[in-house]
This record gives C-alpha cells, sequence and structure tokens, in this order.
C-alpha cells in the first residue's frame, strides 16, 4: 500500500508540473475547462493522482476547483486583476527589501545576465520566462513564512493577464521594461533597499495602469 501512495503521489508530482508548464507557457486559455478523463489518458494515469495534481495547482492560483463541478484554468476579471495588481505593488517592494541583503554574487551575475538577455530579444514568450525569473530571483533571498507563497500565487494567477500586457508592450521593443529593470538592478547592485522599493512598485503599478485600459483581454 504504502509504495502504491508513493507512487500515485510521484505520478501526481510529475502531471502537475507538466500541466505548470503549459499553463504558464500559454497553451491554455483562462477559463478552459480541464476534464480529469483526458488528463489521466494523456498520461496513463488513474483519476486519484489527477485529482491530487489538481489540487496542487489550485493552491498554486493556476486552476480554480469547484466541488463537485470539476476544474478550469483560472481566469480573473479586471476588477479582481486590478485589486491583485494593487496587492502586487505592496508586497512584492516588501519582499524584495527582506531579499536584497541575501542575494548572492552569482545571483546579482544572474540578474544582470537576465536583463542583458530581456533586452536582446522581441519574443513574447522568451521574455515572459526571463522576466519571471528575473524577479523571481531577485526575491529569493527572503525568508519568509508567508509573503514568498503569496507573491508566486500572485504571479501564477496574474500569468495570462502579464501576457497580454507583454503583446502590447511588444509594439515599442518593450523599451519601458528594459529600462526599469535596468534602474531596479542598479539599485539592487548598489543596495539601495528604498530605491529599489520605489522602482519596483512603479514597474508593477504601470503594468497594472496599462491593462486596464484594455477590458477586452477580460471576461
Amino acid at each position: 500500500m504504502a509504495v502504491s501512495i508513493e507512487g500515485d503521489l510521484a505520478t501526481s508530482h510529475r502531471i502537475a508540473a507538466s500541466l505548470r508548464e503549459e499553463i504558464l507557457s500559454g497553451q491554455f486559455a483562462p477559463g478552459t475547462r480541464i476534464r480529469q478523463e483526458d488528463i489521466a489518458e494523456q498520461f496513463g494515469a488513474s483519476r486519484s493522482p489527477v485529482r491530487e495534481a489538481l489540487r496542487m495547482l489550485d493552491a498554486e492560483g493556476l486552476v480554480t476547483l469547484v466541488a463537485n463541478t470539476g476544474a478550469w484554468i483560472a481566469q480573473l476579471s479586471l476588477t479582481e486583476c486590478e485589486e491583485m495588481y494593487q496587492i502586487r505593488e505592496r508586497v512584492e517592494p516588501l519582499l524584495l527589501n527582506a531579499s536584497m541583503p541575501n542575494l548572492t554574487k552569482e545571483g546579482l551575475e544572474r540578474l544582470a545576465i537576465l536583463a542583458q538577455e530581456m533586452e536582446a530579444n522581441q519574443d513574447v514568450e522568451t521574455f515572459l520566462r526571463l522576466d519571471r525569473e528575473f524577479h523571481l530571483l531577485s526575491y529569493s533571498g527572503a525568508s519568509t513564512a508567508l509573503l514568498g507563497d503569496m507573491v508566486q500565487r500572485l504571479w501564477n494567477t496574474t500569468q495570462h493577464y502579464r501576457r497580454a500586457y507583454t503583446r502590447l508592450l511588444a509594439t515599442n521593443g518593450f523599451k519601458t521594461a528594459h529600462y526599469e529593470h535596468h534602474l531596479l538592478l542598479a539599485a539592487i547592485t548598489r543596495g539601495d533597499a528604498e530605491d529599489a522599493e520605489r522602482i519596483l512598485y512603479g514597474h508593477i503599478r504601470r503594468t497594472r495602469l496599462e491593462l486596464a485600459k484594455h477590458p477586452e483581454v477580460f471576461p
């Protein structure tokens, strides 16, 4: 029995990892129904590990589970998205402040590489992947009981709308985002937490304000 339980758990993690990558890369539109039987058939698994995988993704903010009904890719209304971005404006600078003293030399070097790689490309999906790594790496030095997980969930839940915003940015070659990333990196590198918090707040706020101009991307 223990072997079976461990095997199901390993299968759940494998299914969750695959679905997580597909959701974050935009292969599912927000609001898409996820059918357990289809996922079970795809992975050659029973429904039990599929249900556990969906519970994992629900906890991460990527999937919405409705009791006795099913699972859907998480989606937000404009009002919900604005509220989430307002939360991000306040909690991410706090997380960055907690992280900065503990960032390693290697971490700072990686941040610089990511900023350069973002500036060197025009592809939306590549930008999203690098941008996500840049910001989450900048928070990686923080040791928190709740804040890190909260920010990760907020990033997951707003991923689709960040993609929509990035496509809007692509018309000017991401110039403003690149400029803000370099300003943020400079503040982090010199250890100026106050300036870093201010830049990050403005960076997130600008996304919220721009998204509000495009209600068509929301249900």
